[in-house]
């Protein structure tokens, strides 16, 4: 029996069945480190075309196999070759998911332990690493492609890979688990409105009235939990930003892909060993302002910065867009309001809640559904203040109509039958909006 049907006949070990026994991890490694010590590095460092590589490789395999006493069959010495070709050029077991555009993510809860997330569901997976040194190993040149490091003095980092794939890894002593990474994948493609359409994310309609919500300049904050959908939302509704327009886009991890020439992207960076170095979104926030911005993107704001946030879009930086993990609108106000008291100062809350009413217009809150399908469940206006609090009106919500055949949840945002305050916006910019899109159904 080849190596390939013993690992199909493992795939239920993640069902109980206990992990996979790799009975050739010392052939690969003998066989890897003889093609590593005939290519060298140059090959790799000069960024050698991956097709040439995995031919040179190919007959490399086949010659340090030939020497080596292990007996092993034609798929064997196949499946080998892909592996050590993985090693050298990719990043091991993980790389045919990475090359995978349904898989959207990667957890490797351990050597032995690989789920993937496809369609909005998670997945078991019948690979594995062939020990925690061979997962440190790969995860040492991820981070190391980034000029990161990850060990028992900082064994938490942020990084990502070369086509924006956001990447984090913990280890021992942290992960009581040995080794963990999580990848969460960079369409190679950029999404646009039509294709959260045909997704099903929303509406046609809705799309088309976010989009002209863009070119108002409204300030728009898109809201959500882990996994909803929220940075896939921002960079669509970022390319509808005119073109001659000056876009700064800060983030911790670049993810943001716009089409528009004037275009400057920033990335905060973390600690050193040493404790120094830090460079911040706050930090990266407060100089973009000096930088003559027509429009500031922020990836996700979680701390501090939103205080910033707010007096810029306060202070004629209108039409920013960023996003905040809630589990709602009025969640949304109450989480800025707390990073706001974050920044140190001694803010009464009410000046905190009318510096919200007056900086935002509109929060387009996201869902993950149980079908796991991903929506855009609520867009709410940012209204004025009524006695202490910020007033929220639903302008549309989703409605559910039922399921399908296959299980997914049918259903549309439905106009509440309220209109903004903000058409006067509209108006003001000749952008016209449609006379029955707030009429209910």
């Amino acid at each position: 029996m080849s190596l390939t049907d013993r690992l199909a006949g493992g795939a239920s070990a993640g069902n109980g069945a206990g992990p996979v026994v790799d009975q050739f991890a010392g052939v690969r490694e003998r066989v890897h480190r003889s093609v590593i010590d005939t290519l060298g590095t140059g090959l790799l460092a000069n960024q050698a075309d991956e097709a040439v590589i995995a031919q040179q490789l190919h007959a490399l395999v086949e010659k340090a196999l030939a020497e080596d006493e292990t007996p092993l069959s034609r798929a064997d010495r196949d499946m080998l070759a892909r592996q050590i070709t993985d090693e050298v050029v990719g990043y091991g077991p993980i790389s045919r998911f990475l090359k995978d555009e349904t898989v959207t993510e990667i957890m490797v809860n351990n050597h032995s332990e690989i789920y993937i997330e496809r369609g909005g569901r998670i997945f078991p997976t019948d690979v594995q690493f062939a020990n925690e040194a061979h997962l440190r190993r790969i995860l040492d040149k991820i981070v190391a492609q980034v000029g990161r490091r990850v060990d028992e003095s900082s064994a938490m980092v942020d990084a990502r890979l070369p086509d924006g794939s956001r990447v984090n890894a913990i280890i021992p002593p942290l992960s009581l688990n040995g080794p963990a990474m999580t990848i969460r994948k960079f369409a190679q493609r950029r999404l646009e409105m039509r294709d959260l359409v045909g997704l099903g994310t929303i509406s046609e309609e809705m799309g088309e009235f976010l989009g002209l919500c863009v070119r108002a300049r409204l300030n728009v904050l898109v809201t959500g939990g882990t996994g909803s959908g929220k940075t896939t939302l921002l960079n669509v509704l970022s390319s509808f930003i005119p073109s001659d327009e000056r876009i700064i886009t800060i983030e911790d991890a670049a993810e943001l892909k716009l089409d528009q020439r004037h275009w400057l992207r920033l990335e905060s960076r973390p600690a050193n060993v040493e404790g120094t170095g830090l460079v911040s979104i706050r930090d990266l926030l407060r100089n973009a302002l000096r930088m003559r911005p027509d429009r500031i993107v922020v990836g996700e704001v979680r701390g501090p910065e939103a205080l910033d946030m707010l007096q810029a879009m306060n202070t004629g930086h209108d039409g920013s867009l960023s996003t905040v993990h809630c589990n709602s609108p009025r969640d949304a106000v109450s989480r800025i309001e707390t990073m706001v008291l974050m920044a140190g100062f001694d803010l009464p809350v009410r000046a905190i809640r009318e510096q919200v009413a007056s900086a935002l217009n509109l929060i387009v809150h996201t869902e993950r559904l149980h079908d796991g399908s991903r929506k855009v469940v609520r867009i709410t206006e940012v209204q004025r203040m009524e006695g202490d609090q910020v007033t929220l009106q639903d302008l549309f919500t989703f409605s559910v109509h039922g399921t399908t055949a296959n299980g997914s949840i049918a259903g549309e945002l439905e106009s509440t039958g309220l209109h903004p305050t903000f058409k006067e916006d509209f108006h003001r910019r000749g952008i016209p909006l449609p006379a029955d899109l707030f009429a209910p159904r």
